[in-house]
């Protein structure tokens, strides 16, 4: 790699130091650098990049919700809604989510927020502090264990492996449960692995932690994105009650709404009265003609999501079968989400594969650093574009991996 790209690579990206502290607090100090948006403003500073990087579809957000938008701001739909969200969105998603769980979902087990990245913050930001142990699966996506950290709380990982298709083992979670034991977040389908986690692993894991008093925290964001025959298992149909559950989801990759900022979380009357109290002082409300866009998606029903699920399934066919082609990668077959996560051998920095790869034939992925410790050898490749940019893609890294001494 260049220095000209490494002076690139690092330029406006400095972690505070020591002689900084006075300027920043602790918890912005354990904040890492995200590794793909490293990547991705990196790419951005050159030409004729494809880009395997990137996570929220690439299909156009659906007619009608985008016209509903437009018809809240129209009405002056403009000002702030209540705390907890729009009325007619919270009841829309009871009854969606009654239907879909077996189990009665009111209003006041809702809580709309800025997508899921708040439904998450809010979820580990009021239960993570110092002391409190979270079991994190390994590789993850990077908002999770920073969060932990930042209020104090210890992460425990737990790694699961491409030769395995980076299943989590139930039993591994429930040996890694120790007194110190708060929290364990899981994400099914995963990102950045695309690994859905079947029933019986989410029962075992739910069940356990009910017995020994821990919380579960479900980002469940790509729940509609299931690609083959399967049920999808979520943490709201196992959990015995609501009071030690936390589930996080949002319009944005089903509905293919990422921009317009929907989220909501689910849990227990008196867990939503306290998420309630914090968000009133992080962002207050969601967005307004956001929420009103969130009706018309629930009311529109999923066509438009089936559409995106059967072009998904045919490029991660495709990819599967490239990435098995490709030298020194190990796939797997991911079930849900996206991404793929093929490992490099054992020895290699995938970082400096990625930067490599970037560099000379313009094909930008994220390195597996970027989403836990276990994986410093893995690529997360997204198949969220076009079949034809994937077959160009990897029409350039087939034979310059080939070409690499690894």
């Amino acid at each position: 790699m260049s220095s000209e790209m490494s002076e690139k690579l690092i330029s406006g990206l400095k972690i505070p130091t020591a002689d900084d502290a006075f300027e920043w607090s602790p918890p912005l100090r354990a904040l890492p650098v995200p590794g793909i948006r490293r990547m991705v403003n990196l790419a951005a500073s050159m030409e004729n990049v494809i880009h395997l990087s990137i996570g929220q579809p690439d299909f156009p957000c659906p007619k009608h919700i985008v016209d509903a938008y437009i018809h809240a701001l129209q009405q002056g739909e403009t000002g702030y809604t209540m705390d907890a969200g729009l009325p007619e969105l919270l009841k829309e998603l009871a009854g969606y989510y009654s239907a879909r769980s077996g189990r009665e979902i009111t209003e006041d087990n809702i809580l709309v927020t800025t997508g899921a990245t708040e439904a998450m913050y809010l979820s580990i930001s009021v239960t993570a502090a110092p002391g409190r142990q979270f079991l994190i699966p390994d590789p993850c996506f990077p908002l999770y264990a920073p969060l932990v950290r930042m209020h104090g709380g210890e992460v425990k990982p737990i790694p699961t492996r491409a030769e395995h298709g980076h299943q989590l083992d139930p039993q591994d979670v429930i040996n890694a449960i120790g007194p110190r034991t708060f929290a364990i977040i899981l994400n099914s389908p995963n990102n950045p692995t695309g690994a859905v986690y079947p029933q019986e692993t989410i029962e075992t894991i739910v069940q356990e932690a009910a017995y020994q008093g821990v919380k579960v925290i479900s980002d469940e964001v790509y729940d509609h994105l299931i690609l083959d025959d399967l049920d999808y298992a979520s943490v709201l149909g196992h959990a015995s009650d609501l009071d030690h559950v936390m589930i996080a989801s949002s319009f944005s990759k089903s509905f293919s709404m990422a921009g317009l900022r929907i989220g909501w979380v689910i849990s227990s009357q008196g867990t939503i009265k306290m998420l309630r109290r914090y968000h009133m002082f992080t962002t207050t409300v969601a967005n307004t003609p956001s929420q009103w866009a969130g009706v018309a998606a629930l009311r529109g029903g999923n066509e438009c999501i089936e559409h995106m699920v059967k072009e998904y399934r045919r490029r991660r066919d495709r990819i599967v079968q490239l990435v098995s082609e490709t030298p020194h990668l190990t796939g797997y077959w991911p079930q849900g989400g996206f991404f793929i996560f093929p490992s490099l051998p054992s020895h290699i920095n995938a970082s400096n594969v990625a930067l490599k790869m970037l560099e000379e034939i313009g094909v930008c992925v994220v390195p597996g650093e970027a989403f836990g410790e276990s994986c410093n050898n893995s690529l997360r490749i997204s198949y969220s574009t076009s079949i034809e940019k994937i077959e160009e893609a990897f029409s350039r890294m087939i034979p310059w991996l080939a070409k690499q001494d690894l």
